[in-house]
C-alpha cells in the first residue's frame, strides 16, 4: 500500500524538490511548481497526468483511478492507495520533475546517472 511517507522518499531523491503545503494539503514541488499533492478528504494521492492519460486511466483502471467534480477541470487523477502501482507511481514523479525541474539541474542529473 502506498503512503506518503514512500512518495516523501522517492520526491526527495530528486534534486531541487521541497515538501510544502498547497491547497491544504501536503504536497512536493520542484521549481515552485506542484509536483503531487495528498488529498485528505479522500485520503490518497493526486497526481498531474494529461487529460489524455486521466481519460484513459479513469477508463481501463477505474478500481485504481478516480477523479472527482471538484478535480475534474484539471489534468489531474487520483490513485487508491491501496491499488496503485508502485512502478506508475515512480514513472509519474519522474516524468513530472522532468518536466518542471531547472534544465540545468536536469542535465546535472541525466549526466550523473548516466
Amino acid at each position: 500500500m502506498l503512503t506518503f511517507e514512500m512518495l516523501r522518499e522517492i520526491t526527495l531523491a530528486y534534486p531541487d524538490t521541497e515538501e510544502t503545503m498547497s491547497w491544504d494539503a501536503r504536497s512536493f514541488k520542484v521549481n515552485k511548481k506542484a509536483m503531487f499533492f495528498w488529498n485528505p478528504k479522500h485520503d490518497c494521492p493526486v497526481f498531474k497526468v494529461s487529460f489524455e492519460e486521466r481519460d484513459f486511466l479513469l477508463e481501463v483502471d477505474p478500481e485504481t483511478f478516480f477523479t472527482t467534480d471538484h478535480h475534474r477541470p484539471w489534468p489531474l487523477i487520483l490513485a487508491r492507495p491501496d491499488k496503485v502501482d508502485m512502478d506508475w507511481v515512480r514513472s509519474n514523479i519522474e516524468r513530472v520533475w522532468r518536466a518542471q525541474v531547472k534544465k540545468t539541474t536536469l542535465k546535472a542529473w541525466d549526466a550523473q546517472n548516466a
